[in-house]
This record gives structure tokens, C-alpha cells and sequence, in this order.
């Protein structure tokens, strides 16, 4: 109840009679955690006025210039942040605080042709205006990510290591073209490196660490994984505005809680029945299942519909981000576990930036070590396509 309560009332700013919850900003995206994970499920990528919603966060990252600083910060965060910026854009603010930018969405309309008819996929052109504190670095790399799905997030952190581990073949030994990849990361609550297991690059070993970081980045509010505020020592308003009482916005027995409630959300085993068994067959036929590895152990030795492998793959030039997270280089993203469709609106994304609005384009969207995979799909008749795409819908 408490970490529920905690997830879901919205935070407001200090100094505020209302102490437990107030801390907000000075510079952030939602209020709420819920804001950016309607119903625990994915990020919307619209908002009602047809906006880019603010489950859409633009993350920066510059080059490193090799200085021992930026080795550094490397060693400890996986990439380094724009000097004026940050590492993420807020596009709202506290009073008298400006916000940093705002995101204006476009799309690249690309025809591909098949089945004796032309399919359409979706090539983001996102950008950001505003920009209330001048310029970029020069060297900033921008990408988008559209807040993920909550649903079976605590048992991602209950699957065996050695079962993650067990599918690793960085140099395709075996000659199948693809070559699983752990990322080690720096974990700040052990203060060594983690296999990493959350994130779109699998940036964050632990679930606690990671609602840390979105407390912090999306909301401003502090904990003992990440004090202070959230500013960068070019922003003046947002250093100047009032601060909490307290040191710590949410404290540890809060952010256990929340990470109790986040760890025991429901997830949706599929329905093992006839329809799912035939699509199972197709989607392992195509080669899907490399990747999207069915089932995974958990540390009792019980089977896990992850369709995971939780390990970094190639996706080709068409999806790549050019942002490095410790070891996922710029086109390396962790396998996405295939689960909660059933609690998503009609009207969800899919894909690290949400350019997908169906699971075909997200499929036709695969490259790299998912080439094949994706023109063995291509290869089905309509009615297999059709066969996989409910079954897709149904995990």
C-alpha cells in the first residue's frame, strides 16, 4: 500500500505542507510515476492535444574526449551527459524555473513492397525546440525512449544469472550469425559492476537503482542512490529554487517500497494452448526465438516466459541510437521481453523510441543479427503472418 500510494499520488513542490510528497524539480518530465506508465504499461507517445507525451524522454550523451574526468564518468554512468543539459531533457519546471525544452514529433514515411502490396514503416524525426538554456554541446548525441512496461519487472530480477549468461556468444562461435552480449555495468547500491538486466541496453542491474534513477532524472526528487538535485551547474534558476526540508526526497523505506510494489505487479503468462503452441512454432521457424529466447530459469529453477534472452544484440543501422551505455555500443539493444500486451490501450508503441505502431512494422524493423528473422517473416504466406501476429498479441 505504501509503495503503491507512493507510485501513484502525485509529488508537488517544496517548501509545501504536504512533506512527505513534496521535493518535485526543480526540472522534470511527470509528477507522478504513473504519469509516464499509464496503467503500469507502456508510454503513450502522444498526449491528448496530439503532443509528444511525456512518456517520450530525450536522452543526451556527448563524446568522450579521453580526459580522466570522462573516463571517469564512463566507468561510473555508461555514457557522459551534455554540460548545459544533463543526461535527459525535463520538459517542465517548478515556477520561475524554465523548463529545458520541449519535443515536436515527425515521422519519414518509408514504403516497403510484399505480399503483391506496399507496407509502410515509420522512421522517427523527432526534435527538440525551445531550448530555454542555449545551445547543445557540439558533440551531443540525442535519442528518444518511450517508458517501457512495468508489468513483470520483478521477475526480471528473480532470473538465474548463470541462465542469462548461458546464451552468451559475443564472437558467434557457434556460426549462427548472432552473438549475445552481456552488459556489466557500475551499480551504485553494490559500488562494483552488475550484469545488467534493465533498461532498453540493459544499462541498470537492479529494479531498486533503476526507479532511483527515474525519480531522480524524470522527477527531481532525491534518494540515497542519487542526492541532490538535478541541475547542471549552467542552469541558475534550477540551482537557486527552494529545496526540501529534508535531505532526502524519498526515503530508503519509501524506495524499498515502491520497489516491493513494482516487483510483485502482475505479469501475463500466456495461454498455452493450441493457438499459442502453432504460433510458438512459427516464431521459433523464422528465428525469432534466438533472441526472444521462450523461456528463461529463475534462481528456484522455474521456467520464466521472459521471450528474452536479456542480452545485448546488433539491430542494425536502421534502429541504432549512436548512444553507448557501458558496454551496449550505439546499434546494441537488449532483447525486449514480449509480455503485458493484454493491459496495453490500442493505441500503444513498440520499439526503443516507439516509431512502431504495430508488431509488423516492428518486425520490419529488425536488422543486423535480426536480418533473417525479419525476411523469414516477409517469406510467410498472409495467413502464417496473421498466425504469428495474434500470437504476438497474446503473450
Amino acid at each position: 500500500m505504501l509503495g503503491r500510494s507512493f507510485f501513484t499520488i502525485p509529488w508537488v513542490e517544496a517548501p509545501s505542507a504536504t512533506t512527505a510528497r513534496d521535493g518535485l524539480g526543480p526540472l522534470f518530465n511527470a509528477n507522478t510515476c504513473i504519469g509516464c506508465h499509464p496503467n503500469h504499461a507502456r508510454g503513450t507517445l502522444y498526449n491528448q492535444s496530439n503532443n509528444a507525451s511525456k512518456s517520450l524522454i530525450p536522452k543526451l550523451s556527448i563524446k568522450s574526449n579521453n580526459t580522466l574526468l570522462h573516463k571517469d564518468i564512463l566507468q561510473k554512468d555508461g555514457s557522459i551527459p551534455d554540460p548545459v543539459y544533463g543526461g535527459q531533457i525535463a520538459i517542465s519546471s517548478i515556477n520561475d524555473v524554465p523548463y529545458e525544452a520541449k519535443v515536436n514529433i515527425d515521422f519519414e514515411k518509408i514504403g516497403l513492397y510484399f505480399d503483391n502490396e506496399e507496407h509502410f514503416i515509420y522512421k522517427p524525426k523527432y526534435s527538440l525546440t525551445n531550448l530555454n538554456y542555449g545551445k547543445l554541446h557540439k558533440t551531443t548525441n540525442i535519442t528518444y525512449r518511450l517508458a517501457p512496461t512495468l508489468y513483470g519487472m520483478g521477475l526480471l530480477s528473480k532470473i538465474d544469472k548463470k541462465a542469462i549468461l548461458e546464451n552468451v556468444d559475443e564472437n558467434d562461435l557457434n556460426g549462427d550469425g548472432i552473438s549475445g552480449k552481456a552488459n556489466y555495468v557500475y551499480s551504485k547500491i553494490t559500488q562494483q559492476k552488475e550484469l545488467g538486466r534493465f533498461t532498453y541496453k540493459a544499462s541498470v542491474a537492479f529494479l531498486k537503482e533503476q526507479i532511483a534513477n527515474a525519480a531522480f532524472n524524470d522527477m527531481g526528487l532525491s534518494t540515497s542512490i542519487n542526492k541532490g538535485e538535478n541541475c547542471t551547474s549552467f542552469q541558475k534558476e534550477c540551482n537557486e529554487a527552494p529545496k526540501s526540508k529534508d535531505e532526502l526526497d524519498i526515503t530508503d523505506e519509501r524506495l524499498d517500497a515502491i520497489t516491493f510494489y513494482l516487483e510483485n505487479l502482475p505479469t501475463y503468462d500466456p495461454s498455452t494452448n493450441k493457438s499459442f503452441k502453432n504460433g510458438l512454432n512459427t516464431f521459433s521457424e523464422i528465428g525469432c526465438t534466438s533472441c526472444h529466447t521462450p523461456t528463461l530459469k529463475d534462481k528456484n529453477g522455474k521456467n520464466i516466459y521472459t521471450f528474452s534472452d536479456l542480452l545485448l544484440h546488433d539491430m542494425g543501422k536502421g534502429l541504432s541510437d549512436g548512444r553507448s551505455e557501458f558496454a551496449a555500443l550505439g546499434s546494441e539493444f537488449r532483447t525486449a521481453p514480449l509480455w503485458g500486451f493484454k493491459a496495453e490501450k490500442k493505441d500503444f508503441r513498440l520499439l526503443h523510441d516507439g516509431r512502431a505502431k504495430t508488431f509488423e512494422e516492428a518486425i520490419l524493423w529488425h536488422r543486423g543479427e535480426a536480418t533473417r528473422a525479419k525476411e523469414n517473416y516477409i517469406a510467410l504466406n498472409k495467413k502464417e503472418k496473421k498466425l504469428l501476429i495474434e500470437f504476438l498479441k497474446g503473450l
